[in-house]
């Protein structure tokens, strides 16, 4: 079977050294946070100083990634309660989301950090808790040597213009439509 045809972007002629690049993984199908954590162990192999930053996601979760981040010594911070639809108090819910992203916007800002990961930032955005031209503004303004990858679904279009990569993932097929539970080593 041949393979599909695809447009793929001509290679400049001459390739530039950038000091710092932002990724944004978006899209409804799996594999944005995974494939972010995936740059966290290569970028702590590569002896980077490291931060997450998550914004939905509670301590209830025990991530196996966080686990991970913890074992080699990478700054972590979870900063939600979880997902907004089992929220009891959705005024604490969003005054997390926004404290989550005080948070970010310093850890951006600092210098301290050569890669940092805002995991699930873009549903704070379109749920409404921080304005899209505040994470445009922090990502601009960061520190010229803060690599930097932002996950979630949609992703605003003024985030997605700013970024050097963007990758959507497009769900085919999920074992939770299956009836299959999450599971322990595949989904946390």
């Amino acid at each position: 079977m041949p393979e599909p045809q695809r447009d793929v972007p001509p290679v400049p002629e001459k390739l530039i050294r950038a000091d710092s690049i932002i990724i944004v993984n978006t899209g409804d199908g799996k594999g944005k946070s995974s494939s972010a954590f995936g740059v966290m162990g290569r970028a702590w192999a590569r002896d980077w100083r490291v931060v997450v930053v998550q914004f939905v996601k509670s301590g209830k979760w025990q991530v196996g990634e966080k686990k991970l981040a913890e074992h080699l010594g990478i700054e972590w911070h979870t900063m939600g309660d979880g997902f907004t639809w089992e929220s009891t108090d959705l005024d604490e819910t969003i005054a997390k989301g926004r404290h989550a992203w005080d948070v970010a916007k310093e850890k951006l800002a600092s210098g301290d950090y050569d890669l940092v990961i805002l995991d699930e930032v873009t549903y704070a955005v379109s749920y409404g808790w921080i304005e899209v031209s505040d994470v445009v503004n922090a990502l601009t303004q960061r520190s010229a040597k803060t690599n930097v990858i932002v996950t979630g679904r949609n992703a605003p279009a003024e985030v997605i213009e700013l970024a050097d990569t963007v990758t959507e993932m497009t769900m085919i097929k999920h074992a939770y439509q299956q009836g299959i539970r999450a599971k322990k080593g595949i989904e946390y």
